[in-house]
């Protein structure tokens, strides 16, 4: 209500809106139990708490009230701007050097963050939650779109090479490895493999539709060494009492955070001048499967796709075969026919 002052009385003139006096945490419950419910994996819904956490960390840390009528467009855009230029990378991680906790996050990581804030924006206006969206008109940041780096074969050579297979962490990044290059799997996806989802007579791993991004699940092809390999680990993980097949020393589920540091470390050790991520493993995979002759579509049933589309963003075609394929298609070879008469070799003195 506000006063009039020519009448001296009370009058109304804002709605307030169906959001004004809720918090910030309250919203963010609704938002994660209703996509519980829609079946996101545990994985997923667990970043969603981790982006959640980071904003309302940096509100906390410039006195902005976790309501969400305080949540305004500028204050988006102004966290945007202090993760890209004053957030320190790794802040607080105990595996992580000086030198790799720099200023300012990845335009991905960015973006990602802020997608959760505006897929659960959105999801409360749609609901009738709230009567606004204050990401709606957030664009997102521009992505470098730098040529994706697959690894060659002499890479991961070096790279399985490198990791001590006469220690249990060494083994188990041995198998791991093995296991990604392999199957072409998402790091999740490997590390939520249990020894029941291992079919030793059909020689194929199935990823359960509650662990895989999808929420399809699918079985996938490995090679026999690949299986051994595993029936090794199994037998070494027989000290532990867990289901699962990548553990870490105290038999406990490895953690994704983990194996990515474990497998630089490797790449450091085999002296790889390449940024050596999980994902790799996965381009890499796809890339040479397809330049050893396979096709998109039992492709994309290895990766797990239904959209072509998709999969293409997985194929990233090396140099060497762009190169040879250009040698054989190129126009040049026939503009350029080759010469009947006798080729010369000698000038005239």
């Amino acid at each position: 209500m506000m006063i009039d002052k020519r009448l001296g009385k009370k009058y109304k003139f804002a709605r307030p809106t169906k959001a004004t006096n809720k918090q910030l945490d309250d919203l963010f419950d609704i938002f994660r139990s209703a996509k519980a419910a829609e079946g996101r994996s545990p994985r997923t819904l667990e970043k969603y708490e981790e982006n959640y956490r980071h904003f309302c960390d940096y509100l906390t840390n410039n006195e902005i009230e976790r309501t969400f009528t305080a949540v305004t467009p500028d204050v988006v855009r102004s966290y945007m701007h202090w993760m890209l230029h004053s957030k320190r990378r790794f802040e607080g991680h105990a595996h992580k050097s000086d030198a790799e906790k720099t200023i300012g996050l990845s335009q991905v990581t960015v973006n990602t963050k802020i997608g959760t804030l505006k897929t659960m924006f959105t999801f409360l206006l749609r609901e009738g939650i709230t009567t606004y969206d204050p990401t709606a008109r957030i664009s997102k940041v521009t992505e470098p779109q730098k040529k994706t780096r697959i690894l060659t074969v002499e890479e991961m050579q070096k790279l399985l090479a490198a990791p001590n297979v006469r220690t249990y962490a060494g083994f188990r990044d041995y198998v791991a490895m093995h296991i990604l290059i392999d199957s072409f799997a998402r790091i999740g996806e490997i590390l939520s493999i249990k020894e029941t989802d291992v079919d030793f007579k059909l020689g194929m791993i199935y990823f359960d539709e509650k662990t895989v991004k999808t929420r399809r699940g699918r079985a996938v092809p490995v090679s026999k060494r690949t299986l051994r390999l595993i029936k090794e680990l199994i037998r070494e993980n027989e000290d532990f009492n867990s289901e699962y097949l990548i553990l870490n020393n105290y038999g406990e589920k490895l953690r994704d955070d983990r194996l990515r540091d474990r497998i630089k470390q490797h790449a450091a050790t085999a002296g790889l001048n390449v940024r050596v991520t999980p994902h790799l493993f996965r381009h890499t995979g796809a890339t040479l499967f397809l330049e050893n002759g396979g096709d998109l579509r039992h492709l994309s049933g290895i990766l797990g796709h239904s959209d072509m589309r998709m999969v293409m963003r997985y194929t990233h075609l090396s140099d060497k075969a762009l190169k040879a394929q250009h040698d054989l298609y190129t126009p040049m070879n026939e503009v350029i026919k080759p010469l009947n008469n006798q080729r010369k070799t000698k000038r005239k003195k």
